[in-house]
């Protein structure tokens, strides 16, 4: 089977690399985070342009708790900083906001925000951006095997059947999976989702990642053959 579209349909990312730009700058880890906003507007602003219909984004997993207070709670304001200052452009663009992963353990103050963005743009049909929060592959498995036994669906398990309990039940799995910063792994992200997906690593810390390099990475897709196990 070729490749059924130069453009993927839904493109995941793991933005790594913002405490060791800052680190390399000799400035706090949070300034790393700080610039590391400018390439998620640049990011998804191009992704609604080219086309695709899904971007999901991984910005705070479930391992993230172990930073220190002091960072974990900044990053609870930029985020909040973030939406308020972004979203009247993303809900102008017909971007619809997600949210996957387990949002319970978050101040109030970020759970409205993120009742607020996806109220407000839950009738946008352009593209949808996700934002993983609290986000881990295994617990999001494991929760949806515990809903099954909740329902006492132990027999007759489909994929489909399966899939219609994870965050992403409404989303196609990625096409695309890219992660800056060096590291080649997947880190607990989107790991039933993923299992055909075509995965990009570059070197590139997340804030230095440019439109330039996205570009190259959408291009160099084009070029791959899916096969899905099937032969040529």
């Amino acid at each position: 089977m070729s490749n059924e579209s130069l453009v993927p349909i839904h493109v995941a990312i793991i933005m790594d690399g913002n405490g060791r730009w800052a680190k390399e700058r000799g400035l706090d880890r949070t300034e790393g985070h700080r610039n590391g906003i400018k390439p998620v507007q640049i990011i998804t602003r191009i992704s609604a342009k080219q086309g695709i219909k899904f971007l999901t984004l991984f910005a705070f997993s479930t391992e993230n708790w172990k930073r220190e207070a002091k960072e974990v709670n900044f990053l609870f304001h930029l985020f909040v900083d973030s939406i308020n200052t972004y979203m009247p452009e993303l809900h102008e663009n017909g971007v619809k906001i997600n949210f996957i992963g387990d949002i319970d353990p978050f101040p109030q103050f970020v759970k409205k925000m993120i009742q607020f963005a996806v109220k407000t743009t839950k009738n946008n049909t352009r593209m949808v951006l996700s934002i993983a929060l609290n986000y881990g592959g295994r617990r999001e498995i494991i929760q949806a095997v515990e809903k099954l036994l909740l329902l006492g669906k132990t027999h007759e398990i489909t994929e489909e059947v399966f899939k219609q309990f994870l965050y992403t039940k409404d989303q196609p799995d990625p096409d695309l999976i890219i992660r800056t910063g060096g590291e080649k792994r997947l880190s607990n992200f989107l790991l039933y989702q993923s299992a055909y997906s075509e995965l990009f690593f570059t070197d590139t810390l997340w804030p230095d990642f440019t439109e330039r390099e996205f570009l190259q990475i959408l291009q160099e897709f084009s070029k791959r053959v899916r096969k899905y196990g099937a032969l040529k």
